[in-house]
């Protein structure tokens, strides 16, 4: 699997998230500054997932047809519920 980690996200994340996948940035792959549509039709060509803390893309797009993985990650979401001692898992949806 391929994996593309969207503008914001530094490439270590991937290690933390699949180290066993080849992933790549978006600005490494030079679609830094696509909109998130374009950014979609390109990734579907090559990649299987696309990480990305665009909460909207979901709402955006439809993502149904593009055979595409998107992982929005939700970290302040979950981090906004987090109390000293917790282990907090990020819910598929």
């Amino acid at each position: 699997m391929r994996l593309l980690l969207d503008e914001n996200l530094p490439r270590k994340l991937a290690r933390l998230l699949a180290p066993e996948m080849e992933a790549i940035t978006v600005r490494e792959r030079g679609w830094g500054e696509k909109e998130n549509g374009e950014l979609i039709e390109l990734a579907q060509r090559e990649f299987d997932v696309l990480v990305t803390m665009d909460q909207e893309i979901p709402h955006q797009q439809n993502l149904k047809e593009d055979g595409l993985v998107i992982l929005p990650l939700e970290a302040k979401e979950v981090l906004g519920r987090a109390r000293p001692g917790d282990v907090l898992r990020v819910p598929s949806s």
